[in-house]
Parts: structure tokens; C-alpha cells; sequence
């Protein structure tokens, strides 16, 4: 599912951390997704009602559940197979000549103008994780999706590898999403091309969704 992994992708653009610098496509081998029928209708609903969303969707994403800092050891040791990409050599030489997949791995080029500046692995054999890297091959972030991934509503959580939550997303549809800082700061609802704050003003635009 080329769609849903990039949309993932993109999102992560406008973060102030190692993914801002991503930009290409990857696709997902899984079984295709439910939609969900979404009516856009941010700009035109009352601060009121977008105020009530905002706050629907941070419960949502925000539960009791959620773990905003995991012990650094644990969560390392959770990820110690991850922690060093054994293959970043090759990832690297498959994602800087455009290739997006291999029969076991999907990957993600991050370019800084032509320059490839880091990397994501999705093991087919785990869609629900990703995998981010630096240029020597060790990991930066991991991407967790819940369970119900992709069959549409799903959540996102990013972590960075020393474990500490940096963001989540609630995915409705492939064309609108509702994105929120670990503080449970309100960052946005993407609406295709364009994102929108609680104001409901365009603050962003992306070039592919």
C-alpha cells in the first residue's frame, strides 16, 4: 500500500527532529485498508465544535495506556536487533539509486536536495514498525502503529530510540489526519495537501498525500 506509507512519510516532514528532512515514497504489501467516509468540514464548523474534536482525538490518542518516556535500557533492549542496521550499506545503495522495495523490506530515502541524509526500513515480516536510521546506520526512531493497521481508523506513535515519545497521529482516511506533539500539543489536521491549525487557518501544504 504505497499510498498509506507515504502519507506516514509526509507527515513526518514537519517535525523539528531527524524526519524533517524525508521526502520519497515506499509501498506496503498488506491487505488493502477499510475507508472510512470522511466529510471535510473544518473551516466551516465553530471553534466550538473543531475545540470538542481536537480534544475527542487527543483522548483518543492519549489514553491511559500510553507511555510517554519507556525506560531507556528496556526500550533498547526491546530494539537491540534494530539498534544498528547490519545492512545500511546496502539500504543505503538500494534507497540513493530510487529503489523502494525488496522481497523483504520496504524502504525510504530522506533527501536533502539530491543528497540521501537518512533512511526507513519496514520489514514486511512486521508492517506495524518502522525503522529510522542515520547515513552509518544507527537508529534514530521507531514508529509504532496500532493494531488495526492499515484498515482505517489507526493511531501512530513515534519514539525516539532512547525511548521517548516525539508525536502521534490519528489516521481517519488516507486524506485526513489529525496530528498532536507528546505534550498533547494540537499540531494540525491534514486535509490532503493542506494542513490546518485549531483556528482552522492553512499553516502547511505537502506535495503528495
Amino acid at each position: 500500500m504505497k499510498k498509506i506509507f507515504l502519507t506516514i512519510i509526509l507527515l513526518l516532514l514537519i517535525q523539528p527532529v531527524f524526519s524533517e528532512d524525508l521526502a520519497t515514497d515506499v509501498s506496503v504489501e498488506t491487505k488493502k485498508p477499510l475507508i472510512a467516509n470522511v466529510q471535510f468540514d473544518w473551516p466551516d464548523i465553530s471553534q466550538t465544535e473543531r475545540d470538542a474534536i481536537i480534544l475527542k482525538y487527543e483522548t483518543e490518542l492519549f489514553g491511559d495506556n500510553t507511555v510517554y518516556k519507556y525506560n531507556k535500557k528496556t526500550f533498547r533492549n526491546e530494539y537491540k536487533n534494530y539498534l544498528k542496521d547490519p545492512d545500511y550499506k546496502r539500504h543505503l545503495m538500494l534507497v540513493s539509486n530510487n529503489v523502494i522495495e525488496t522481497d523483504d523490506e520496504n524502504l525510504c530515502a530522506f533527501r536533502r536536495g539530491r543528497l540521501v541524509v537518512s533512511y526507513a526500513v519496514q520489514y514486511k515480516k512486521d508492517l506495524k514498525t518502522v525503522y529510522y536510521y542515520d547515513m552509518l546506520g544507527n537508529l534514530k526512531y521507531v514508529d509504532m502503529f496500532s493494531e488495526n493497521y492499515p484498515n482505517f481508523p489507526y493511531m501512530s506513535k513515534q519514539y525516539r530510540a532512547t525511548g521517548k515519545l516525539i508525536s502521534a497521529i490519528y489516521f481517519i482516511s488516507h486524506d485526513l489526519q489529525y496530528m498532536y506533539k507528546s505534550d498533547l500539543t494540537f499540531r494540525g489536521i491534514w486535509y490532503k495537501d493542506k494542513m490546518y491549525n485549531a483556528k482552522a487557518k492553512e499553516i502547511l501544504t505537502r506535495t503528495n498525500w
